[in-house]
């Protein structure tokens, strides 16, 4: 009886943590945050570039760059040149230094990159700023393996879909706010130097407000109660006190993950989804602008609609998948079936675009509030995958299919440019959207196929090598 009567208190107990704010629920609001600063660094380029090559862009007198296309295109692709270079040891980093302390320095550092990029315009033109980029890249290449590692020590089975949708939104809503402030911005009597002054000081403050309040885990958490810590430890079932097993205490299975077919799935989705979203996030102002002729402030506010609609779509899409993940429905059926619609969907709509050569301008902008908004079910999908597949390597998994993204995601706009050789030719902008139609399905379809939420044997190596020592035992037996 008294065993049951402990169960029980237990089970309330957990049951009353689960229905309460708690530290886990602020850090996964700092990590939001985090998202939010690190896109909108991202982002900002893709808006500013139109008044920095434009001499017709705003009212005010502000220095302006004759920079071709190309020239244009690779500076937006500059960034992941130096993010794709550090994703593996970002991943590696995190994992055993410290995700948080990381993560601090790297936005802090990004911010004051992106804050120096008008000076270095001035004196240094397009070659500084592309070197700039490249160094925003590398400072901020620790951003999705430190989020994925902290998420995997703060976020519990049963919340992973709701407080991770959470932590990742914040792409979609820095995404939401950087196109009309930035647009606002360089309209403004400030111009687009504001752009980067304004985004690079909210990094540096972000960066030191992370490093005084993140944590690494509930366990080195110094304000968290004993029931939170112990609910979040036990639902993850790795307390660092019971056994060893993040990490910082194994050693990586390189050739085991390199190896394995859900792996490469991951990877080979992940690149789809960066061709198709890098593509849309730093084209769609150019489109916009030449194709359907917004003016600089409208531009931002139209180019933001997509992204406010995938960020609004991201919540209740996280909640339905919780809750059919309690009602019973396999975590593989709810990735997949999230992923679907977050990949397909946007292909159909591209699909669409491109053959109704839309003249009416209202309608092209629905077609692609729908083409990005459906791509908010990649947050329940192929985003949080690797923690399904390794909860003891998830940061360093998006580390590795990050970094092999991101290479994707430095070709797309380069293509694009090679492609829309003229900027107000839309048959040339419609080869761009089947392109990025026809990759969206593909990834998709090789997920749907060899993609699984069954954690592998290598996440744990010394099971794995004790059971491979058993096998061969009794084979000789």
């Amino acid at each position: 009886m008294k065993n049951e009567e402990l169960v029980q208190n237990a089970q309330k107990e957990t049951t009353n943590i689960i229905g309460k704010l708690g530290i886990r629920h602020l850090q996964v609001f700092l990590h939001f945050l985090g998202m939010v600063i690190g896109y909108s660094l991202r982002v900002s380029m893709s808006v500013a570039i139109v008044p920095m090559t434009q001499n017709d862009s705003n009212s005010y007198q502000f220095e302006v760059y004759n920079w071709s296309s190309t020239e244009s295109a690779t500076i937006l692709s500059s960034f992941f040149w130096g993010y794709t270079i550090m994703q593996i040891p970002s991943g590696y980093i995190a994992a055993f230094w410290s995700a948080q302390k990381l993560l601090s320095f790297g936005l802090l550092l990004c911010g004051i990159l992106n804050i120096l990029t008008p000076t270095l315009a001035h004196y240094g033109g397009y070659l500084a700023v592309c070197a700039c980029r490249v160094g925003m890249g590398l400072s901020q290449s620790c951003l999705l393996p430190s989020i994925h590692t902290l998420l995997s020590k703060w976020a519990p089975p049963t919340e992973r879909a709701r407080l991770g949708t959470l932590a990742y939104a914040g792409a979609q809503f820095g995404t939401v706010i950087c196109f009309p402030i930035s647009g606002l911005l360089a309209s403004s009597s400030a111009g687009w130097p504001s752009i980067f002054y304004v985004f690079g000081a909210l990094a540096v403050i972000w960066g030191v407000v992370f490093f005084v309040f993140g944590s690494d885990s509930p366990s080195k958490h110094s304000r968290i109660s004993e029931k939170e810590r112990r609910y979040i430890e036990n639902s993850l079932k790795s307390s660092e006190e019971e056994k060893p097993s993040n990490e910082t205490a194994m050693k990586t299975p390189w050739k085991a993950i390199f190896t394995s077919v859900p792996m490469w799935a991951l990877i080979i989705v992940h690149c789809g989804q960066n061709w198709g979203y890098w593509t849309l996030i730093t084209e769609l102002p150019t489109y916009m602008n030449d194709v359907l002729e917004y003016n600089l402030v409208d531009n931002g506010m139209i180019s933001a609609l997509p992204y406010l609609v995938m960020w609004i779509l991201s919540f209740p899409v996280c909640w339905l998948a919780d809750y059919a993940l309690k009602k019973g429905i396999s975590a593989g059926i709810i990735r997949k079936l999230c992923n679907t619609i977050a990949h397909w969907g946007p292909a159909i709509a591209l699909i669409c675009l491109a053959a109704m050569s839309v003249q009416d301008h209202k309608v092209a902008v629905i077609i692609l509030v729908i083409a990005v908004g459906l791509n908010a079910g990649s947050l329940c999908g192929f985003q949080i995958n690797h923690i399904d597949l390794s909860p003891n390597f998830a940061g360093r998994m998006m580390s590795i299919t990050n970094c092999i993204a991101s290479v994707v995601a430095i070709i797309a706009p380069m293509v694009c440019g090679l492609i829309v050789t003229q900027k107000k030719n839309v048959t040339q902008w419609n080869i761009v959207f089947y392109l990025s139609a026809a990759i969206y399905f593909l990834g998709n379809l090789i997920f749907i196929i060899f993609g699984s939420t069954e954690i592998q044997p290598w996440n744990n190596p010394k099971t794995a090598n004790l059971q491979k020592r058993n096998d061969k035992e009794l084979t000789v037996v």
